[in-house]
């Protein structure tokens, strides 16, 4: 699988170096609109071809998968184009800016036969399916609690009087869809859609949201999911049974590290990742899915993709919280 990366920012290193790891997996071209940026990265990762024009990037016969990493309010437009080239694609996260682009992306990569995924590497990660192993020990669930907070340069620069895109509307910026959406991909995850959800934000003045709390209220449990770009915590994931208890250590996004307790054991500490770069492991997964032109597994994590967005659309709104790409006209 040869593949191209849109963007150059630190996700970018970080895919190149998780799939300098996987034999069928090769990086062949990246995309910037400035060649100084890109060039860096060519050279480190032995990259062939660097553009900066897309349509060129996105005729390259020798391209057979688009990673998007652009800033979030590009990632539909610019999935349309691959796609309407027969390229795969994968979205960073957040996948699209609502549920309308997602939508309207699924049902073209569907018609033109073509697969499409969302990289949230939580969920494919080797701990996150152990969790899954173990809650059945824990009872019956009720309550969750995620707590992912990291304090961002970029708010300094927002506090100054700039707009930076991570906390730009037009850019479909906010806390709730660059972190908080790792916490509720883990919960929906394990636990499917909510009955109900509900987020109360500390918004800028230009109305994004710089931290927030999410509850997603199931029949039998409430998840509270907080997520913080203006204030530094204690990160973790910690889902509570009446038998016993289950804690993320360092949150939701690595899931670098579980403790579990049942009942008046001793606390037991589990870690079945061994890879330092944790991407490795969705990378993986999309490398199994390509080989084996598997569209149903594809369509089962598209379904999941979906219903986050969903449940993200609702939350923004709940919260007064509006993109430009909610009023803007699809492809």
């Amino acid at each position: 699988m040869n593949i191209a990366t849109i963007g150059t920012g630190s996700i970018v290193e970080a895919i190149l170096s998780a799939i300098g790891e996987l034999d069928g997996v090769t990086s062949t071209a990246i995309y910037s609109r400035s060649r100084e940026k890109a060039q860096w990265l060519a050279d480190k990762y032995e990259i062939e071809s660097i553009y900066t024009d897309l349509n060129e990037l996105f005729c390259d016969s020798n391209v057979d998968l688009i990673y998007i990493a652009s800033p979030n309010s590009l990632h539909y437009e610019q999935a349309v184009q691959a796609i309407q080239h027969g390229k795969h694609v994968v979205c960073e996260k957040p996948f699209t800016s609502n549920l309308r682009e997602a939508e309207s992306l699924i049902a073209l990569a569907k018609e033109k036969q073509v697969l499409l995924f969302e990289a949230i590497s939580n969920i494919h990660l080797p701990n996150m399916k152990f969790i899954q192993e173990q809650l059945s020990k824990l009872g019956q669930i009720r309550m969750i609690q995620c707590n992912y907070s990291q304090y961002s340069r970029k708010y300094d620069d927002l506090l100054a009087g700039q707009t930076p895109n991570v906390f730009n509307p037009e850019f479909s910026g906010g806390a709730l869809m660059d972190i908080n959406i790792y916490n509720l991909h883990l919960v929906m995850h394990l636990f499917g859609r909510p009955d109900t959800i509900s987020y109360t934000a500390n918004r800028h003045e230009n109305g994004i949201d710089t931290s927030g709390i999410a509850v997603l209220k199931y029949p039998h449990f409430i998840a509270e999911c907080v997520g913080s770009k203006d204030t530094r915590g204690m990160n973790f994931v910690l889902i509570q049974g009446e038998k016993g208890y289950l804690h993320v250590a360092e949150g939701a996004n690595g899931c670098r590290e579980i403790k579990l307790q049942i009942g008046t054991e001793e606390v037991r500490t589990y870690n079945v990742q061994n890879k330092a770069n944790w991407l490795y492991y969705e990378w993986e997964v999309f490398e199994e899915i390509y080989d084996a032109e598997d569209y149903k597994r594809c369509y089962e994590l598209l379904e999941h993709s979906l219903s986050v967005m969903q449940v993200l659309t609702e939350a923004r709104k709940d919260a007064g919280i509006v993109f430009s790409a909610d009023t803007a006209r699809q492809c």
